[in-house]
């Protein structure tokens, strides 16, 4: 069983009953999961289970059947993406997806469109340059000549541009060299402890428990373990599928 969150935390995200898929494939089968402030909370789950399906649906790129998806108390399951993210949805999507001919600061400063009226604006581009130095050593390089590993920490930062209430890491690890992932996650674990609340889907089962609080278990579109972080690190069955290889 899931470790409760705290009485007095409260819910950023709530997906209740969700089912979703393409065309007449159901692939997500009536999954109930939950985030609170200032969480980590990690999807995990093999090729195949599900996470960016999930994603997708809470994002608003594929329609809910069935269900309902609250974002900070208020239900956007029919609402539009765009209007997710000025309702403080911050996405890092798979696969990066820079805009390759604009530079770096064009690329942060589209992350900060939603706010654009906003006085600190300036402020937060200072601050993410300050969470990834490299970036502001290459402000001014467009953003198709980075290195993956670069790439990834620019589409953090874009989205943070926002200011988010959530932010959504979909796969961060992915094709990264292990010093850039550590990085990345030293990142998301500070980023964390200033009290940003975070849904981290990973393949990477290891690196995901290891800076979550909880974490939920995909198969097949269903959840077939949940708890805190610690005791799914701990159990058999985990560690037997996702842990056997090494």
């Amino acid at each position: 069983m899931v470790e409760p969150m705290p009485d007095a935390t409260e819910t950023i995200l709530a997906v209740e009953g969700l089912r979703c898929g393409y065309g007449r494939a159901e692939v997500i089968h009536d999954l109930d999961f939950k985030v609170g402030q200032g969480e980590i909370v990690c999807l995990i789950g093999a090729n195949g289970a599900g996470k960016s399906t999930v994603i997708k649906a809470v994002i608003g790129l594929i329609p809910t059947w069935s269900g309902t998806i609250r974002l900070c108390g208020r239900d956007v399951t029919q609402i539009r993406t765009s209007t997710r993210v000025e309702l403080g949805l911050g996405i890092v999507p798979e696969g990066r997806g820079v805009l390759p001919q604009l530079t770096v600061a064009e690329n942060l400063l589209l992350g900060g469109y939603v706010r654009r009226s906003e006085p600190w604006l300036a402020d937060e581009m200072d601050r993410v340059l300050g969470l990834f130095p490299i970036l502001a050593e290459r402000r001014e390089q467009l953003a198709g000549t980075l290195s993956g590993g670069e790439q990834q920490m620019l589409v953090i930062g874009r989205a943070l541009m926002s200011r988010p209430r959530l932010l959504i890491l979909d796969e961060p690890s992915f094709g990264l060299a292990p010093k850039i992932i550590d990085k990345i996650f030293e990142v998301v674990t500070e980023l964390r402890a200033g009290g940003l609340t975070i849904l981290l889907v990973e393949q990477n089962a290891n690196v995901a428990l290891e800076v979550s609080q909880r974490g939920y278990v995909l198969d097949s579109g269903a959840c077939i373990l949940s708890d805190a972080a610690a005791s799914l690190r701990q159990d058999a069955r985990v560690r037997d599928i996702y842990f056997g290889a090494g």
